[in-house]
């Protein structure tokens, strides 16, 4: 006779959690403004309803007075609509940095070909690293920055090896800095600590849609266009062994699952 197992008796036939895709931890946050933005939505609706309702019994003569319940309809609603407004503006924000890292992440796509090792959203304590890519060319930490164009002008990144200019913005050394750290993080508190090897880690900077222009250069960070990047790591000199790169992406791989 055959037993029907119990419901309690099941358990998944995953082993691992899968792999994070481009923008990741973005969408996460895209679904908690739109959360927001419902609950102010339905907060202002609820307090239409409720002065109509008042206004109702007003015009039919029944008690209640209608007053304090407009003011207070008034009130919320004005909060709410101004809250609306600025989680739509976070919204697009969001949504412009979550495609932006699904084109690096698509022009990445064609170094596996190579069997190269590409790893996305890597999260580490309050920040992530957008893209990562294991070869025996090196491991390269990569980090997106999608910013809007002005509608006329230049479309042109500038890099004068210490910091970043962007049309209409003050030069800022803050993206260098922070693609530093990332690819100190990983070298140091991920890959070393679980392999015991200290491997090379370029930090590289990419800004989808733009034209990037160098007009100085800093010892191992790259800022480039996401379409330069894969022809770019394809030419660096081979610095890892075959079976320190399979090595570094396997242990990678473990983080990443553990970490979602």
């Amino acid at each position: 006779m055959t037993k029907t197992p119990k419901s309690d008796d099941k358990r998944s036939p995953l082993k691992d959690k899968p792999l994070r895709y481009p923008g990741q931890s973005l969408d996460s946050e895209i679904d908690e403004v739109r959360m927001n933005i419902a609950f102010y939505v339905g907060l202002a609706f609820l307090i239409a309803t409720v002065a109509f309702y008042e206004w109702w019994h007003f015009i039919k003569k029944i008690p209640p007075q209608p007053v304090i319940a407009v003011i207070t309809a008034a009130v919320i609603s004005l909060y709410s609509l101004m809250k609306i407004r600025q989680l739509r503006k976070r919204l697009a924000h969001l949504r412009l940095g979550r495609d932006g890292e699904r084109i690096v992440g698509q022009a990445l796509e064609e170094l596996r070909e190579q069997r190269y090792a590409i790893f996305h959203d890597i999260v580490g304590t309050d920040f992530n690293i957008d893209h990562v890519v294991v070869s025996p060319h090196g491991i390269f930490a990569i980090e997106t920055k999608t910013y809007s164009k002005p509608t006329k002008g230049n479309s042109i990144v500038a890099f004068d090896g210490e910091k970043i200019t962007l049309p209409g913005r003050r030069p800022d050394s803050k993206p260098i800095r922070q693609s530093i750290a990332n690819a100190n993080w990983l070298r140091n508190d991920v890959l070393l600590v679980s392999t015991g090897k200290l491997f090379p880690i370029i930090p590289v900077v990419v800004f989808p849609g733009w034209w990037v222009e160098e007009t100085g250069k800093k010892e191992h960070v790259w800022v480039l266009n996401p379409k330069m990047l894969p022809k770019r790591i394809s030419q660096e000199p081979i610095s890892i062994s075959e079976a320190d790169a399979y090595l570094a992406a396997y242990h990678l791989s473990r983080f990443v699952k553990m970490s979602s």
